[in-house]
């Protein structure tokens, strides 16, 4: 049987959640961190990390320990490499498609190709988030039929859902406790005890594989089902012609109310999470009522900006047809890269039928992946830019708290701020 001394970690993805993963395991025992992407790979290599999520000189700490001892990372895009692991870590993407109905397809083809090399005694633990079953009702079968290995006979799969907050500098993997689970009860307490060997605010061990599942499920899909109701309320308190952020100021002085407040839901898990819920209710013959009334909701709050947007910009006497728009910010939260399910296209999409010419600028996202993405480009800088009708800022990335807007607006410019970071003096609207 496998014991925590003899682990040898190989972690199979290596973005937003897997890289800060296989680092922190790195520090204790010998870690292969596994992509396709060889790009990915050799940026690692020299010590490099688009996503911004791991700390560089710990990085290169422990690339460097590897080089010369049992312990620490290294990287590699090759199959092969991975034979001499025994414990796998499965941290690749679990999208929606174009029908908002769960993409299996990376998860399930990492689990086809682990299952080529798996050997027995060899555990596969899986933290991409899915709903609740999916890794009994299809990554097992995946992994006996490619191995000829029998599931918790000769091999074992535990379920750990990831909670990183991309961007938070505070509550970093570590700090947040871990959430775990294995498919026998001796297989469980090993995850438990291997996570808990890195997660200093410790460690709870769910009763089963499907309750593990299910309790990520729901952390985003309740935060979600909240964010909606705020947004809600900013439509009906717009009709109103009253602030929100003011109404959630005034109500937030009883100790029990819950402060959101209204924006843009989007990134890898709040707004992709709720329907993977919703589809396993669905398979079952249950319609979920309040989880898609609220995505429905949260989905459409781009389009309610750029309509205001447009509203505002008449109200001034603005020609529509032609104008010039700068939306500030495209990824999904301030000061990160993180352009995954980012719903600022929403606002691009509404503004560019209105018949808008529309310029995007961040100066943080990487502007070939918003191009591989969205296939819009965008701007990394404002130099000689002409002015602008109308300003939406998208973002409170920081660099935009202290903007001097008036040297790139014209006289009768339109700024609306959906995050309600900016002095309401100096804008025309918000959320």
């Amino acid at each position: 049987m496998l014991t925590i001394k003899n682990s040898k970690i190989a972690v199979i993805g290596l973005g937003y959640v897997g890289l800060p993963l296989a680092i922190a395991f790195a520090k204790n025992y010998d870690v292969l961190g596994f992509d396709i992407d060889e790009e990915r790979i050799n940026e690692l290599n020299e010590g490099k990390d688009r996503t911004q999520e791991a700390d560089l000189a710990t990085l290169n700490d422990v690339i460097s320990a590897r080089k010369t001892g049992a312990n620490g990372l290294s990287f590699s895009y090759s199959k092969t490499d991975l034979a001499d692991y025994n414990v796998f870590i499965v941290t690749v993407p679990t999208p929606i498609d174009e029908f908002k109905s769960p993409d299996l397809t990376p998860l399930l083809g990492a689990s086809k190709m682990l299952a080529s090399i798996l050997k027995p005694n060899d555990i596969v633990i899986y933290e991409s988030t899915v709903y609740p079953g999916c890794t009994e009702e299809e990554c097992v079968p995946i992994l006996e039929k490619y191995s000829g290995l029998k599931f918790n006979q000769d091999f074992y799969c535990g379920y750990s859902p990831e909670r990183i907050n991309p961007g938070d500098k505070v509550n970093t993997l570590t700090k947040i406790k871990k959430v775990t689970s294995g498919s026998t009860p001796e297989i469980a307490q090993y995850v438990d005890d291997l996570y808990g060997s890195i997660i200093t605010a410790g460690t709870h061990k769910a009763p089963s594989i499907k309750v593990a599942e299910a309790s990520k499920a729901i952390e985003n899909a309740q935060r979600d089902v909240n964010i909606s109701f705020v947004n809600e309320l900013a439509l009906i308190f717009d009709r109103i012609g009253i602030d929100t952020n003011d109404v959630i100021e005034a109500a937030a002085t009883k100790w029990n109310f819950l402060k959101y407040k209204p924006g843009l839901v989007g990134g890898h898990c709040i707004g992709v999470d709720p329907y993977y819920l919703a589809h396993k209710a669905q398979a079952l013959g249950y319609h979920p009522q309040v989880i898609l009334s609220g995505r429905r909701v949260n989905d459409n709050m781009g389009n309610f900006v750029a309509d205001k947007v447009v509203k505002l910009m008449i109200q001034k006497d603005q020609k529509i047809k032609g104008a010039k728009a700068l939306i500030m910010g495209i990824t999904f939260k301030e000061d990160c890269p993180d352009v995954r399910n980012t719903r600022i296209v929403d606002i691009y999409s509404g503004l560019k039928q209105f018949g808008l010419q529309i310029d995007i600028y961040d100066p943080i996202a990487d502007p070939s992946e918003v191009k591989r993405e969205y296939n819009i480009n965008i701007k990394s800088s404002l130099t000689e830019v002409p002015t602008y009708d109308a300003i939406i800022v998208a973002v409170a990335h920081q660099e935009f708290l202290t903007f001097d807007f008036q040297k790139i607006s014209n006289n009768n410019c339109v700024i609306f701020d959906t995050k309600a970071c900016l002095d309401r003096t100096l804008v025309d609207g918000r959320l």
